[in-house]
């Protein structure tokens, strides 16, 4: 059992998970999928989304810039939604958080309805992604008195900074599974940084390195690792924030 806080800084989290190109997938599966959760989901939009991708070859690194059509299931009150795409699926959360104990729940039920629509014959990819966006206008200290995960800055750099971006990939359970964590600032050509971005993407690294019927324990796997990694990269001052035990 992770900590709890009274004001956590979640602002979004993502649960995705990417079938296998060997997933039989056509127009209709959306829908289908639909009818099963639209009791809790019941608001249905269509967008077309740009996604960036860096693919290496022969030839060399690229960047690729695709578009994908998805279908976003919403709730009443749009703070969270289901996306559909091509062998694609993903539960949002944003704020507040209803607490692990409240969404693993609207996860597993949509999985649980897409491998009853969709004959699943493996999957690419896994993620949980939790982004935490933490205000410290008000926070007289120095990053490094509240992360364990900051930008060093060398004896002979400027203390000031008006903005940074630090990033790092880690891996797990014999390079199965990583988590990229990051942490910028969003304040640009600013003085002061007053907000902060925390994002921590655990992912499953190996196509097909978990079998379908064991997706959902892989989702309570990563969940515990993330949390661990969100600890890891705060001290007890941001904790205090946060209002540790006071949930």
């Amino acid at each position: 059992m992770g900590r709890t806080y009274a004001n956590p800084p979640i602002v979004e989290v993502v649960c995705e998970f990417r079938l296998s190109q060997e997933t039989l997938w056509d127009l209709a599966l959306p829908g289908l999928i639909y009818e099963k959760l639209r009791d809790q989901f019941p608001h249905r939009e269509q967008r077309l989304l740009q996604e960036f991708g860096i693919e290496q070859s022969s030839e060399g690194i690229r960047q690729e810039i695709r578009t994908s059509e998805r279908i976003l299931f919403f709730t009443d009150d749009r703070r969270m939604f289901v996306q559909v795409g091509p062998r694609l699926i993903a539960v949002n959360c944003l704020k507040p958080y209803p607490t692990w104990a409240h969404f693993k729940p609207i996860i597993v039920r949509t999985w649980q309805h897409v491998i009853d629509t969709v004959a699943v014959r493996g999957i690419d990819r896994i993620g949980l992604r939790y982004i935490n966006q933490i205000e410290l206008a008000h926070v007289q200290a120095n990053l490094a008195d509240l992360f364990q995960f900051y930008p060093y800055l060398g004896p002979h750099l400027p203390r000031q900074m008006s903005s940074f971006l630090i990033g790092s990939e880690f891996v797990f359970h014999e390079q199965r599974d990583r988590c990229r964590v990051q942490l910028m600032s969003l304040e640009i050509d600013s003085p002061v940084i007053a907000t902060v971005l925390l994002d921590i993407d655990y992912f499953l690294a190996r196509s097909n390195g978990v079998a379908v019927d064991r997706a959902l324990d892989w989702v309570e796997t990563a969940h515990s690792e993330v949390e661990a990694i969100f600890e890891g990269c705060i001290t007890d001052q941001l904790r205090a924030l946060f209002g540790e035990g006071k949930a």
